[in-house]
């Protein structure tokens, strides 16, 4: 096996292993949903008490597995069957030999939406998912390109956290769910996202030759674009930079000295395409 799948499977397998020790602890003795397919474990399991969760998940994920081989491919969909079979016998393997105490439910969302949000994040730019959920959204995001794989993850999540909230009958809870399936979802797009996020400065100038001449020396990308001031009626140059988070200090300093009165706006990133950056890839995250 090479080194680099190697290393990613023992990434995969730490990953369950922080999934399945944050649904133990945090959410299963507290009685909090975890939103998708572990969510319905969850509530199959209170109806039919012999079945252990680890084992439900499993089986729910079969017609999904399907799918993802038909859409997504081969290699996404072993990396998957690996992590959902690893996660669900951690869950089952750590609830048979440990049980954790129930704990203040305020923090049992907020600490477990973080724990598994990350550890959700982590398989996913590993190129797997724990089934359920994830693989879902990576399904729907096929058609739906537009939305994150955090925000799909959300929608699904709220839709069986509702249903978990009918069957137990506990507002409070589902409540409690909802915090905990944002806190998911941000997580998720943080880990995911987060390396390619980047800031976008628009600079407004009358230097802004000079200006350019020094983000070039940055090793930055300038583009110029033309603008018109309103009240003045000049033509103005527009300078739109694009740059990695640590780079955005040396690009303001720049401006400060050239000129103090440049007018400047530093916007977030989402994610940035192109040379120097991320490249895309059709049905990617």
């Amino acid at each position: 096996m090479k080194r680099n799948v190697l290393t990613q499977y023992l990434i995969i397998t730490a990953s369950c292993a922080l999934y399945a020790v944050g649904f133990n602890w945090m959410f299963d003795p507290n009685h909090i949903s975890v939103g998708g397919f572990t969510g319905l474990g969850q509530i199959i399991n209170y109806l039919l008490p012999g079945l252990p969760i680890g084992t439900i998940v499993i089986i729910l994920n079969v017609p999904l597995f399907v799918l993802g081989w038909r859409f997504i491919g081969k290699d996404f969909l072993f990396s998957s069957v690996y992590a959902t079979a690893v996660s669900s016998l951690m869950i089952d393997g750590l609830a048979a030999v440990h049980t954790f105490k129930p704990m203040e439910p305020i923090l049992a969302c907020l600490y477990g939406g973080v724990i598994i949000g990350v550890s959700c994040g982590i398989m996913l730019r590993e190129g797997a998912t724990t089934g359920g959920t994830e693989l879902a959204a990576r399904l729907l995001k096929l058609k739906l390109e537009s939305l994150s794989i955090g925000t799909l993850c959300l929608a699904i999540d709220i839709l069986v956290t509702v249903t978990y909230a009918l069957i137990f009958r506990d507002l409070t809870r589902a409540l409690y769910g909802m915090i905990s399936l944002s806190l998911i979802s941000v997580s998720i797009d943080k880990v995911v996202y987060g390396p390619n996020a980047a800031k976008v400065a628009y600079i407004i100038s009358d230097c802004h030759e000079e200006l350019t001449h020094r983000l070039l020396e940055l090793d930055r990308g300038v583009t110029l674009l033309q603008g018109k001031g309103a009240y003045s009626g000049k033509d103005k140059q527009v300078i739109l930079c694009a740059c990695a988070r640590t780079q955005i200090i040396p690009v303001k300093r720049a401006v400060q000295e050239i000129d103090p009165d440049a007018f400047v706006i530093v916007c977030d990133a989402h994610e940035i395409l192109g040379e120097g950056f991320g490249v895309y890839a059709p049905g990617g995250l």
